[in-house]
């Protein structure tokens, strides 16, 4: 068993840790040896790396690749066959190995062919999949980063439980009355094209105009463009963005060194910044606050986000009277 909940880095440094492993394959084509495929998965999401555990059938799976259940410290986990939901034949040379997750607020455990090591790199080095990549892995492929020679593609792994269990969606509470003549503007970051979609969807029913970016650079880059055509046109910034909600993981630039610019900037600063992502746990609940965001909200409560959003709005409209 190796446990990996010790691995801390200090937050804002764009940088991140990946454990790698690998999904090994039947032989290709006149290949004698058969293919291993490489993968990664944040490390903060891994509670721990074990040997297949003694597994009890689950009646009414949604998906053939749930394997069934197991218990972990009087936890029952469902255990995911990564290779099956990938769409690949997994050969078994060797015992398969299980990595237990748990993010937004759901510990899930999937097995992989084998571990190798876990990497400390730079956001800067993941490169977003293009679109052949991302339909070869049925759109659960976040980043594509190149590790000693071999190119490892980072899961996304809330797409594939949320599929598994379309509960955990984003959704907003029907039972909140968004009704208001006052309309806010917020600028989004995230990765995930279904992420940002129904983000921008669901606030807006919320009153907001919503403008998204695809990662922290992005988003960045954009808010550098805002403050020029603010300070040109002599209005206030809160004119043209008046909150600004990020994932954390992301190619390019990840939201806590997004959230660490804008409040060592002068001008951006006051801009409300909150961190939606599914990072948000006890445990590092640390990291936002020491760059200085001024919420954390883990995915799926979009209704919390929301409300937390506008207030956020409004008391900084009322300390700039």
């Amino acid at each position: 068993m190796v446990k990996t909940t010790n691995i801390l880095l200090e937050a804002g440094t764009n940088e991140l840790e990946v454990v790698e492993f690998y999904i090994e394959e039947p032989a290709r084509g006149n290949d004698a040896e058969s293919y291993k495929g490489y993968y990664g998965v944040n490390v903060a999401k891994v509670l721990e790396i074990m040997q297949k555990p003694k597994i009890t059938e689950m009646p009414e799976v949604s998906h053939p690749s749930v394997l069934g259940a197991f218990n972990l410290r009087s936890k029952v986990i469902p255990l995911v066959d990564l290779a099956m939901w990938l769409g690949k034949k997994r050969v078994e040379n060797e015992p398969p190995k299980v990595i237990v997750t748990e993010f937004n607020k759901v510990t899930s455990a999937f097995m992989v062919s084998g571990v190798t090591r876990i990497h400390r790199i730079s956001w800067e080095e993941v490169e977003a999949p293009n679109r052949y990549v991302a339909a070869l892995s049925s759109n659960s492929i976040t980043g594509v980063v190149k590790l000693e020679g071999r190119i490892v593609f980072i899961l996304d792994l809330e797409k594939i439980v949320a599929e598994l269990n379309p509960s955990l969606a984003l959704r907003l509470d029907d039972n909140v009355d968004w009704d208001s003549s006052e309309h806010y503007k917020a600028l989004i970051a995230d990765d995930s094209s279904m992420i940002r979609e129904m983000m921008k969807d669901l606030l807006t029913k919320a009153n907001f105009q919503v403008e998204s970016c695809n990662n922290g650079k992005e988003c960045w880059d954009r808010l550098q463009e805002i403050k020029g055509k603010a300070e040109s046109e002599s209005r206030p910034l809160s004119d043209f963005v008046q909150v600004v909600v990020s994932d954390i993981e992301m190619p390019a630039m990840d939201g806590h060194n997004l959230t660490k610019r804008i409040k060592d900037d002068p001008v951006l600063r006051k801009l409300p910044v909150i961190l939606f992502s599914s990072l948000i746990t006890d445990k590092l609940r640390h990291k936002g606050d020491s760059v200085g965001a001024d919420d954390q909200i883990s995915k799926p409560e979009i209704t919390h986000l929301a409300q937390r959003a506008l207030a956020l709005i409004q008391e900084h409209d009322t300390a700039a009277v």
